[in-house]
């Protein structure tokens, strides 16, 4: 038998304090020493850290697309509650501030830079998990979190930021918010009955976001495997390209 609404909502919450409680039980994980050590040391045109750098420049490209399809003619036809288009913006206005924060902290990268970087991730990840409870739950529930959400995220890279000028830095609420919308999204897919076409783009999206953190965690494999560009631009690459992919699901999406 089908769950209540609800029992699924007091079900998601449950989830949301399990996965809390679950990184609160696990040791304190400070930033690695070694994690600024990219691959990519060239310089091109006077730029530091060439390719790592550049390529920032494709998440304002992705954020500018979707923001485009936003203000043009037909962005209506994508939404049953047009209030459901505003965690979009917030989420492709982030995407041009990732590619702005990333491309600060590639110059010069250090922690003090990072959470420039980071907190624009979390903006993203934020919105793009409102704007799935917007469509799955309730444009209500979707809009009435977003503060909330936009709340923890920034209060996990300002934990981490905070943290680590203390000499005790701890990931483990940046993790989490890193973690949570990749496992609560798919669940809202399950629960919950599609009001739009186009679930198999939300899994992509989902999936090149997991290969991008894959990439980056190679970085230095990927650039001795390819040597032309490392794994950290391919993370930007591939992390821009599924930002993309949300742009392009509103595009060619359709109304139940």
């Amino acid at each position: 038998m089908p769950l209540q609404p609800d029992k699924k909502a007091l079900g998601l919450w449950l989830l949301a304090a399990a996965v809390a409680g679950l990184a609160w039980l696990l040791p304190r994980i400070p930033q690695p020493l070694q994690y600024h050590d990219f691959a990519d040391r060239r310089a091109c045109f006077g730029m530091a850290n060439c390719l790592d750098t550049a390529s920032n420049v494709l998440f304002v490209l992705a954020g500018l697309a979707g923001l485009r399809f936003l203000s043009s003619k037909t962005w209506r036809h994508a939404f049953i509650d047009l209030r459901e288009a505003l965690p979009y913006r917030l989420f492709f206005l982030a995407a041009v501030l990732v590619g702005l924060g990333s491309g600060y902290y590639h110059l010069a990268p250090d922690n003090s830079r990072l959470v420039w970087d980071r907190a624009a991730i979390s903006l993203a990840l934020m919105s793009w998990l409102a704007a799935i409870l917007c469509e799955r739950v309730s444009p209500a529930a979707g809009l009435r979190l977003l503060p909330l959400l936009f709340a923890a995220g920034l209060g996990s890279v300002g934990y981490w930021g905070w943290s680590e000028t203390h000499g005790s830095g701890d990931l483990r609420a940046y993790g989490v918010i890193q973690f949570y919308p990749m496992l609560l999204i798919p669940l809202l897919l399950w629960l919950y009955p599609p009001r739009y076409s186009g679930d198999k783009d939300i899994f992509a999206v989902i999936g090149l976001y997991l290969l991008a953190l894959l990439c980056d965690f190679t970085d230095h494999q990927i650039a001795a495997l390819t040597g032309v560009f490392s794994g950290h631009t391919a993370k930007h690459v591939i992390a821009a390209s599924a930002m993309y992919r949300v742009a392009v699901h509103l595009r060619r999406r359709r109304i139940l």
